[in-house]
């Protein structure tokens, strides 16, 4: 197995924090951490219930969101009734003990119960959130709550132990069941992550305790807690993405801020001594810290409505209401495959693995159906089908992906928890005030692609551009135009042509004719 290089970016700034995850210098996943977000997955409420609805067999809770929030009778857990009984005797101050161990279980809720059964107007519930608000829909809620950790998710109010499906290994799998059942303290479930494969009853250990000890932290807050308010919050956003997302196969983490820095430094003290030291902070005053590792850029080609790939190939992104379409686009390639069926292949190959980052990168959720280029054979379809699975195997969102219909077209689900990464690219144009124009950046994008086909029919083109792109392609060494010539062995001529608009270009031949094709 090849090594992949990770990296985490982190940026800090006055509103934000925001952090880029990039696979070999290229990015996969943008996260923005507001201040005002006061609905993150993981976070714990004491709520209020408003009023159940037997018809839909759910509750709107009251957890201080402008809208209610929706809770469903099968999110409530099998021991709702022991959690209402706990909260009562806490929030009343005759319970201090909060570690379960004494405390009198209720009888189980029937599966098949109905809400008006269980819970009624006015009643205090300890909620988590499972979906952040998205657009007009208030906050999903669970009451089944779970803490996580690094290698371990604990559950009160349940007894299961259950281990990961991803670890295969079934004496793995029984050598975690065993030591967890001989830690685990009476009246908490445990729930043992990925991660964990291989580690020791220290390691699983100093998990659990740390999280027991947030469990009696928030426990301690209930007796004078408002209702609705947050009792819970989940760990700041630098350590909940490193939490889910670190594993060995990092290489860096920069940050260009210092408190953060320490606070990402301590963090993975706790959770992996032996990386700290790839933690570095980020000091330069002249180049910003997504310019120096390209991010910008490739933000700017990354979130469009069409994103560029290589060999001319390209996507189209649309957005609406029901769903997500993508359509898959060749582009105008010299077709040199010996026949139309190659170059399909070779195209839906490319958007395969640009479509996996893409889903990560924009986080969208809901039902993705993806436009292939039609293929004939059935062997290349499933090609591209066990290729597109395994390039999203590394995606921790939940996802379904469906073998191509007859029409080449697949249909993805993916889990949504929180709103839709939206960047806008497009930019004022500068030849008219009302009108918007591809980031300029693009630009530079377009004329290599072109001229990366161009150059396949023709010995010698010459470039005609707008003065500032001509300088901006000569200059530096090695030049954009040097590399042109490594990579294609032929020089390319630029001429500044000062009557052209910004963003034209024309590229001619030897006879000085200009090039349409």
């Amino acid at each position: 197995m090849y090594s992949v290089n990770k990296e985490l970016i982190i940026r800090s700034s006055s509103e934000a924090v925001d952090f880029a995850l990039l696979k070999d210098g290229k990015l996969i996943e943008l996260h923005k951490e507001e201040e005002k977000s006061n609905f993150q997955v993981g976070d714990i409420f004491i709520a209020k219930i408003r009023k159940p609805v037997a018809g839909l067999n759910a509750a709107f809770v009251n957890v201080g969101f402008e809208k209610d929030a929706f809770l469903h009778y099968h999110d409530l857990g099998p021991n709702l009734s022991s959690q209402l009984k706990f909260i009562k005797l806490v929030s009343a101050g005759k319970l201090k003990d909060f570690s379960l161990k004494t405390f009198q279980f209720e009888k189980e809720i029937d599966k098949d119960g109905t809400v008006t059964d269980v819970l009624s107007a006015n009643q205090s519930v300890l909620v988590q959130v499972v979906k952040e608000p998205i657009s007009t829909k208030g906050p999903r809620i669970s009451a089944e709550l779970s803490l996580a950790g690094r290698f371990i998710v604990l559950v009160p109010f349940s007894d299961r132990v259950s281990i990961s499906q991803k670890i295969e290994d079934k004496k793995e799998k029984d050598r975690l069941k065993r030591l967890v059942q001989s830690i685990k303290p009476k009246g908490f479930g445990v729930i043992v992550r990925t991660v964990a494969e291989g580690k020791n009853t220290a390691e699983l250990e100093k998990d659990l305790q740390n999280l027991l000890s947030r469990w009696t932290a928030m426990c301690k807050k209930l007796p004078t807690a408002h209702h609705p308010s947050k009792v819970l919050g989940e760990l700041n956003r630098a350590s909940s993405i490193l939490r889910d997302v670190f594993n060995d196969t990092f290489s860096g983490i920069q940050i260009d801020d210092e408190e953060l820095y320490q606070q990402t430094k301590d963090y993975l003290q706790e959770i992996a001594p032996s990386k700290q030291s790839i933690v570095k902070f980020y000091q330069s005053k002249d180049t910003p810290i997504f310019e120096k590792y390209n991010i910008e850029r490739q933000i700017k080609t990354s979130f469009g409505k069409t994103v560029s790939m290589s060999k001319g190939a390209y996507l189209i992104i649309e957005h609406t209401e029901a769903l997500h379409v993508i359509d898959v686009n060749s582009g105008n390639r010299s077709n040199k495959a010996t026949n139309q069926e190659d170059t399909a292949m070779e195209v839906n190959m490319i958007a395969a693995a640009e479509i996996a980052r893409q889903l990560r990168l924009r986080d969208m959720g809901g039902i993705i159906v993806v436009d292939f280029i039609d293929m004939a054979n059935p062997e290349n379809r499933k090609v591209l089908f066990d290729f597109l699975r395994e390039e999203m195997s590394d995606d921790k969102a939940k996802h379904k992906i469906l073998p191509p219909s007859k029409f080449g077209l697949v249909q993805i689900t993916r889990q949504r928890v929180r709103p839709e990464v939206n960047i806008k690219t497009r930019e004022e144009d500068p030849n008219n005030e009302h009108g918007e124009i591809e980031a300029p950046i693009l630009i530079i994008d377009k004329i290599t692609s072109d001229l990366e086909r161009l150059l396949k029919t023709h010995k010698k083109v010459v470039l005609n551009v707008h003065p500032f792109v001509a300088a901006y392609l000569s200059k530096g060494f090695p030049s954009l135009r040097s590399k042109w010539f490594f990579e294609h062995k032929k020089w390319v001529k630029i001429i500044p042509r000062d009557a052209y608009t910004y963003l034209e270009y024309h590229f001619y031949d030897k006879k000085g004719n200009v090039i349409t094709d």
